[in-house]
């Protein structure tokens, strides 16, 4: 139940809370927990004010259940700023409650608060859910546009 959740814009003060969640995300996507490593770069996010962050936490428990970051980008051709929604979890035991809606409701409003041209996303071709989810929302399938990836790491 939706009315059960409140979502903000996410504050340092909620870092810890924010990290332990983010370890899971990242868990999720098959990378191995690291807690230590999930605190210092959210807190990096914080610090330089690259991301942006919304939390959303059950009213009773006032436990964090989800999170959605954003990322500011910018499109030399349209000469606007969009923004990546790269991030967005809910933690197993809340799901299927409207947390994903809420979470990309408050994306979208801040989209618009901050006249962004859009929202970007991107998730795992296995993720059904997640897919339903953005298309119900109006979220469009790219297929005109191939996206690349080079590891500068390698």
């Amino acid at each position: 139940m939706t009315s059960d959740i409140r979502v903000n814009q996410a504050a340092i003060g909620e870092l810890e809370e924010l990290a332990a969640v983010f370890d899971q995300y990242r868990a999720f996507y098959g990378q191995p927990s690291d807690a230590g490593a999930a605190r210092a770069f959210l807190f990096e996010r914080f610090e330089h004010r690259d991301s942006i962050l919304f939390a959303a936490r059950d009213v009773r428990t006032e436990e964090l259940v989800g999170f959605a970051q954003l990322y500011p980008v910018y499109s030399s051709i349209s000469m606007a700023r969009s923004l990546i929604l790269n991030d967005l979890f809910v933690v197993p035991d809340a799901r299927k409650r409207g947390i994903g809606q809420l979470l990309l409701d408050a994306a979208l409003r801040y989209a618009k608060q901050t006249n962004a041209k859009g929202l970007e996303l991107s998730t795992a071709v296995d993720n059904a859910a997640a897919q339903r989810l953005y298309e119900r929302n109006g979220y469009v399938r790219d297929e005109g546009f191939y996206h690349y990836y080079l590891n500068a790491r390698k």
